[in-house]
């Protein structure tokens, strides 16, 4: 029997910062933008060919080609702005998931395990933390902001403001249940419950937090915050238990 060739690597690597979205970009980058596109080019093509037979010896009814391709350019000209939009918005969360991801490594060095981009139920999470001060879901909220005005935010516990007004974001809704399902998991495969806590984090932005806010169940930081956040929090896991956590999400990721 002939043999098979197989890959040397005995277990899937583990996830990096924003792989989710690099694939989601590439999905609408090939869907939304060259599809839309090409399109377009071979419309252009179309009337521009129909145009020049019109004017020599053969006489193909340019104005009713030019209609049909005018309204199927306008059609897939607002399906390509779309895409182009979109593709920005996925850039941006991508890159801030990265670049947060990037600096949590560093946590490695004060003895914490780092995850990146982990499979949920229809959901995912952009980041764990398992430190001796607790095991923390961050959630990435990568968000643009003006040159001219003060990049600050508020946090009174309940909701997130900027310039007065709530966002118009799930973040705190989005990481604690995400927190609840690690929970949940960790519970399931470790048989302790575990203290998981959720944070936000916006790369670039300034948080201002109430007395309600520090000790809310999500807290809500600028990520460079993080190493003294963990820092001043008081030790909830031993050593072993921070391995012992780390080694069974890691089992978990490398079967998704």
């Amino acid at each position: 029997m002939k043999s098979q060739k197989i890959s040397p690597l005995k277990d899937k690597p583990l996830r990096n910062p924003g792989e989710s979205l690099d694939r989601r970009l590439i999905d609408v980058a090939l869907d939304g933008v060259i599809f839309n596109f090409m399109v377009l080019i071979i419309l252009f093509l179309a009337v521009t060919f129909s145009w020049i037979y019109a004017l020599s010896d053969a006489k193909p009814d340019a104005v009713t080609i030019s209609v049909i391709c005018g309204v199927a350019a306008i059609f897939f000209g607002v399906r390509l702005a779309k895409a182009f939009k979109e593709t920005n918005k996925i850039k941006l969360g991508r890159d801030g998931e990265k670049a947060v991801g990037q600096f949590l490594e560093r946590l490695r060095l004060d003895g914490a395990q780092v995850f990146h981009d982990i499979e949920g139920e229809n959901f995912n999470l952009d980041h764990v933390v398992i430190h001796r001060s607790g095991v923390f879901v961050i959630e990435t909220k990568t968000m643009s902001k003006s040159s001219n005005s003060k990049s600050v935010l508020f946090y009174n516990g309940k909701q997130i403001l900027r310039g007065g007004k709530p966002l118009q974001s799930d973040a705190i809704t989005q990481v604690k249940a995400a927190s609840a399902w690690l929970h949940k998991l960790l519970f399931e495969s470790t048989g302790k419950r575990l203290p998981v806590k959720g944070i936000v984090v916006f790369p670039g932005w300034y948080v201002k937090t109430t007395d309600l806010g520090r000790s809310a169940e999500i807290a809500v930081l600028n990520p460079q915050v993080i190493p003294n956040y963990l820092a001043n929090g008081r030790q909830q896991l031993r050593d072993d238990e921070v391995h012992m956590s780390a080694y069974h999400l890691s089992r978990y990721i490398r079967t998704k």
